[in-house]
C-alpha cells in the first residue's frame, strides 16, 4: 500500500509527522512489515529524532545552519533566494527516506522517537511524503 501525505510546513525546522504516518499504518491494518517514508523534494528531508524535549531539535537546526550557512560566496545556484542552495546541501546531508519496522500493527519506534519532516527552506511550503507499507 502507498499513500501520499500532503503536509504544509510553516517554515524552516523539524516538523513532527509521526501521527500522520501512524494513521497510514492503522489504515493498512497489517501486523508485521516495513514502513518506508520518502519525501519528494530536494530541499527537505526526514529524520527520526527525540520527541520529548524540543531543545534537541532546536540544537540540531542551529548546528546544521552553522554547518551550511546562507550567502556563501561559493554558491552559484542563487536565483531562488539565499536559503535555496543551503537547503539543497542540507537535503544531501540528511536522509530523504526512512525505513521503520511495523511490529504488532504499530510503528517500531522507541519510547522517545518521532518522525520529522525537516524543512530546510524558510518559506511556508506544501511538502509531499510517500508512505509505503509492505
Amino acid at each position: 500500500m502507498i499513500r501520499r501525505l500532503e503536509i504544509w510546513v510553516p517554515g524552516q525546522g523539524l516538523h513532527e509527522i509521526t501521527r500522520e504516518v501512524e494513521a497510514v499504518v492503522r489504515e493498512w491494518g497489517g501486523e508485521e512489515g516495513l514502513c518506508t517514508v520518502f519525501v519528494q523534494h530536494t530541499s527537505a528531508s526526514l529524520l527520526i529524532q527525540e520527541n520529548a524535549d524540543p531543545s534537541a531539535r532546536r540544537d540540531l537546526e542551529h548546528w546544521l545552519n552553522r554547518l551550511v550557512p546562507e550567502d556563501d560566496p561559493l554558491y552559484t545556484h542563487t536565483l531562488e533566494g539565499p536559503d535555496d542552495m543551503p537547503a539543497h546541501i542540507k537535503s544531501a546531508l540528511t536522509p530523504v527516506s526512512l525505513s521503520i519496522p511495523v511490529v504488532a500493527g504499530r510503528l517500531g519506534l522507541g519510547t522517545w522517537q518521532g518522525i520529522y519532516l525537516w524543512q530546510h527552506r524558510r518559506s511556508r511550503e506544501l511538502r509531499r511524503v510517500l508512505v509505503h507499507l509492505a
